[in-house]
């Protein structure tokens, strides 16, 4: 992993030929409100400087040949006949085109190499860079004059109904979306978004991968949602305006707790102050108020912990020993969880001493080198030159 867009460029060239359209598209990362966004709820991502670069032109039939450099791997197939992959890695891809070609979009084949730094698997969301990046190039190469909040919902349904994964839009929203040196307000049930500034130069984001692969996160995440539902079925049969856990607050759910499973009950209390914590950490933001912010990704941690039950030994490991490091001012596991990444804030002046002593932590009680990445806030997917 690690190509630059110059080397992709001339992968391409090598093996298709000049012209190539070149598009970046960006991981993210979400510093607050996890297992919110299919609730409807609130959530506080941003577009970071780790991508999947994409070098794309058309092709007069509908045949595609797509080159993963990541993988070492290339495929053929026509766009008229799609379907799953044994690798996986295909599926990101062929959902998105199985989109436009049910939305009766005018596209053709096309040829394709890409690769990135995005590190598979972790929680910087390599699968949302892939679909939106395509997505993206699509509506540049073919003309399709789409927006941005369309791009995202096809992106979003590609994963939803190809590959299978019942994912809420943040990461593709963000990925369409981004902007440097902001985070992204997005509200889940409506699409409308605010960028809030985080433009504190003294201040890093630090991304501890604990390099276990989520094997539970896919089948869990659906147990999750199932709970939330089940909440709010319950709750619907006395406040029937309720029609997600955006619209419960905790005294309409402390009122019927004892009709709740208490399993479904601890679901639901987190969902509600997660949505609570993203609204008051933008105000942190907006004060300038970084430690307090700080203070919220910590206490989400604790909820997706003990609430959630999405966390995993190895994510706690790292937020409990980054917590002991002066200079962090708040660490939190993110994404759907079960391994992946912790994130940090971090002043600059400690990131010499988070890696050394979150990796010597983790290294004594797990036996594994954790991938430690500082990342900056970027731009949304576009268009680049080589």
């Amino acid at each position: 992993m690690g190509q630059t867009a110059g080397e992709i460029a001339d992968r391409f060239r090598a093996r298709f030929g000049p012209g190539p359209l070149l598009v970046r598209s960006p991981g993210r990362v979400n510093l607050i409100g996890e297992h919110t966004d299919y609730n409807e709820g609130f959530v506080l991502p941003a577009a970071i400087d780790k991508s999947v670069v994409f070098a794309i032109s058309p092709r007069a039939d509908t045949g595609c040949r797509i080159v993963s450099l990541d993988f070492g791997q290339e495929i053929r197939f026509d766009i008229q006949d799609l379907g799953r992959s044994p690798l996986r890695w295909p599926d990101y891809m062929a959902g998105v085109i199985d989109q436009f070609v049910r939305g009766g979009y005018p596209i053709r084949g096309f040829q394709c190499v890409f690769g990135g730094d995005i590190p598979i698997g972790a929680g910087m969301s390599s699968s949302a860079a892939v679909e939106g990046g395509l997505a993206f190039a699509f509506n540049v190469m073919f003309g399709l004059k789409m927006d941005g909040v369309e791009l995202a919902r096809l992106a979003q349904r590609a994963e939803n109904e190809f590959v299978g994964v019942n994912c809420g839009i943040m990461d593709q929203f963000v990925n369409i979306h981004g902007r440097e040196n902001h985070v992204l307000k997005l509200d889940c049930r409506s699409l409308e978004f605010a960028y809030v500034p985080f433009e504190r130069t003294d201040l890093r984001l630090v991304v501890a991968d604990t390099m276990v692969r989520r094997e539970l996160a896919s089948s869990e995440y659906n147990v999750r949602r199932a709970q939330c539902e089940e909440g709010v079925a319950v709750l619907r049969r006395s406040a029937p305006s309720v029609r997600s856990l955006r619209d419960v607050d905790l005294c309409l759910l402390e009122e019927h707790r004892a009709e709740l499973d208490s399993v479904v009950y601890r679901r639901c209390d987190y969902v509600i102050r997660e949505n609570i914590r993203v609204e008051q950490a933008c105000r942190d933001l907006a004060d300038g108020d970084f430690r307090k912010f700080g203070e919220r990704m910590s206490a989400s941690h604790e909820g997706l912990r003990n609430g959630y039950e999405v966390s995993s030994p190895e994510l706690d490991i790292i937020v409990e020993s980054a917590s002991l490091v002066e200079g962090v001012l708040g660490a939190r596991m993110m994404g759907a969880g079960f391994g992946g990444c912790a994130i940090a804030l971090v002043e600059e002046g400690a990131v010499p001493a988070f890696r050394e002593r979150v990796g010597r932590a983790y290294e004594s009680a797990t036996g594994k080198v954790p991938n430690i990445h500082v990342v900056a806030i970027s731009g949304g997917t576009h268009v680049i030159t080589a």
